[in-house]
């Protein structure tokens, strides 16, 4: 286990730094979203445990390197609602995007990686649409959900097996990141499959 702090709580924002009263003007248009342009933190980074039905997601600080789990997403086949997240990372600033790569044992690509792959490509295309200076990068998540479970368990987070940990998975992906950056591999380096 990566020897990273996390807080599982998503009804408070992590830090004082998460308060979503500090990203800029009080004025919003119909979406909720600021009428300027969204004001971008540099130590504040967006964990998505990605998967076809559900999507965790850990917001991060890299000042401090603890994650909170924030939330977790209905996918529809892998996809999700994707104003609904595009306006996540500009309500909150978020700088970096860190997609989780559910890689095999071996190291070598699953069905879902290559899901993964095409995800965070799409995911940087649509910032990019959007002209946001946020960063997208895949980072390995080999057994996150495993440990996220047990670890949940062990907090009593989850009474029933099949309670939701997608959002503690994304801490621990969070935890990685925060362990290895370098790691990351971003998503303009990643050849499309």
């Amino acid at each position: 286990m990566v020897d990273s702090t996390f807080t599982v709580d998503s009804t408070e924002a992590a830090d004082h730094d998460l308060d979503k009263n500090d990203i800029g003007s009080n004025e919003s248009n119909i979406n909720g979203l600021s009428d300027s342009e969204p004001e971008i933190k540099p130590h504040l980074i967006l964990a998505l445990d990605y998967g076809v039905k559900k999507m965790g997601m850990a917001l991060g600080n890299s000042l401090t390197q603890t994650a909170r789990a924030f939330d977790i997403l209905a996918m529809n086949n892998g996809q999700p609602d994707w104003d609904n997240l595009i306006g996540i990372i500009k309500v909150w600033g978020v700088a970096q995007v860190v997609v989780g790569l559910p890689l095999n044992m071996d190291g070598s690509s699953s069905m879902l990686s290559k899901r993964a792959h095409k995800f965070a490509r799409r995911l940087a295309h649509r910032i990019m649409e959007q002209h946001l200076p946020v960063t997208v990068s895949l980072c390995d998540e080999r057994l996150t959900s495993i440990e996220a479970r047990e670890i949940a368990w062990d907090n009593g987070w989850i009474k029933h097996e099949r309670d939701p940990i997608d959002d503690i998975s994304a801490c621990i992906l969070m935890s990685t990141y925060f362990a290895d950056p370098n790691s990351s591999i971003a998503i303009d380096a990643v050849k499309a499959d």
